[in-house]
């Protein structure tokens, strides 16, 4: 018998049971998602020929899509769709991208990587709405939770980071992958990850109870009218509609430009007309929440450099000196493997340092992540006072630096989360 709200948010302990349903899940759609974005970049330069200047747009105009169409999917769920059927369409698409890369991804690539840009954007918001309903407004324990929220989104960056890029470029399984299939393979296994994603949730999201099964906030469902089904179709017709135009605006880098610079104030026209429906005090709120926005927008468009820029930097300069592993997965990894143990550290430590009602705030917080940020980049900088003759440098200052960068990214992306939460208004 499925739980009440109250009843899933009156836990005892530091974590919600159900919260375990939401990790799994979340877990091996990483796994999937990072899978790709590990390999983007280097398959472009290895694989099409693009130009190492080409693959970094195209892996940005990517990256920008990603992004901007979470708001796409998550405005879908808020007003159609509700937040389970938003993730497990948005599922169901990413399987099709990652099928259609492992079947063709050189002929097919950016319809593939189009499939599954639209089908993040309606997965990635959602799961993340759930976690935050599982706990009352206000509840100390939330950013602990999507601390641990977070851990697992890391353990399947990790895997699916370092196993999907080492099988196409042959660092894993090469005496027993033939090297015409090796990234038929590694794309295909992106596929199989997300299966067991949507197979974990169906099984398990009976323990969400009301949670996510209709659009709005919980609190709401017994006086909201059912949403008519033609609004429901047209969702999912109009999200598959997107796709031949994102597939376009990937592969033609310039039309993203007028496409972001077109989208970006219209989103904010949209943010400021529904101000105009809420509360004084929910207004005050939502203005919050756009600062925090805007300061996240600029934390990632940095931190995003590791898929593009670093991409290709692993790859031509960095040797092999930390147990002979590939620099590319470690790129693609390394902060994912310091977060599955830090996260947790963190998040208790945000929980002791409350009791003591010494926990810094979300604006200390945010601030700490910058600074790690920049002492991060700061040292990958220093990274070529190692270089030899050919510019190849130490993999193991690298990792230092990815060390630095995944403390900043703990102090700012799962209170970022958790805030979001806390600021987002009912409707």
């Amino acid at each position: 018998m499925s739980k009440t709200l109250e009843e899933i948010q009156n836990f005892e302990g530091k974590y919600p049971k159900q919260i375990w349903s939401l990790f799994f899940s979340e877990m091996w759609e990483r796994f999937c998602f990072y899978g790709m974005r590990g390999m983007l970049v280097f398959f472009m330069i290895s694989q099409l020929d693009f130009h190492e200047k080409e693959a970094n747009l195209q892996y940005g105009a990517t990256q920008a899509f990603v992004y901007a169409f979470t708001f796409v999917g998550g405005l879908f769920a808020d007003k159609i769709l509700g937040f389970r059927k938003s993730l497990f369409w948005g599922g169901l698409l990413m399987i099709v991208g990652s099928l259609i890369l492992a079947a063709d991804p050189h002929n097919f690539f950016f319809l593939g990587i189009a499939f599954t840009v639209v089908g993040t954007g309606f997965f990635k918001p959602n799961i993340s709405s759930m976690v935050g309903q599982l706990y009352k407004p206000n509840d100390s324990r939330a950013d602990a939770g999507f601390s641990l929220f977070y851990a697992g989104i890391n353990l399947g960056a990790l895997l699916g980071g370092y196993l999907c890029i080492a099988i196409g470029k042959g660092e894993l399984f090469a005496s027993i992958i033939p090297e015409e299939l090796r990234w038929h393979l590694a794309f295909g296994f992106a596929a199989v990850v997300m299966v067991i994603s949507l197979i974990n949730f169906v099984f398990t999201q009976r323990s969400l109870g009301t949670i996510g099964l209709q659009p709005g906030h919980p609190d709401n469902e017994v006086k909201s009218a059912p949403i008519p089904k033609w609004k429901e179709y047209g969702t999912y017709i109009l999200s598959l509609l997107f796709i031949p135009i994102i597939k376009i605006m990937i592969a033609k880098t310039e039309y993203t430009d007028y496409f972001m610079w077109t989208v970006g104030p219209l989103t904010l026209i949209y943010l400021f007309y529904e101000m105009t429906k809420v509360t004084a005090s929910e207004r005050k709120k939502l203005w919050a929440a756009l600062v925090f926005i805007l300061f996240s927008i600029l934390f990632w468009g940095i931190y995003e450099q590791s898929g593009g820029s670093l991409s290709i930097f692993a790859a031509k300069n960095l040797n092999k000196d930390l147990l002979g592993l590939d620099p590319n997965g470690v790129n693609n990894s390394g902060g994912a493997f310091f977060i599955i143990f830090l996260a947790p550290l963190i998040g208790l430590l945000w929980i002791w340092l409350n009791k003591r009602k010494i926990e810094p705030n979300t604006i200390i917080k945010f601030g700490l992540g910058f600074i790690f940020l920049g002492l991060g980049y700061y040292i990958l900088f220093a990274t070529r006072l190692f270089a030899n003759l050919q510019g190849i440098t130490s993999l193991n200052f690298f990792t230092i630096a990815l060390l630095v960068i995944t403390l900043g990214e703990l102090c700012l992306s799962p209170i970022g989360l958790s805030i979001m939460t806390k600021l987002s208004t009912k409707n």
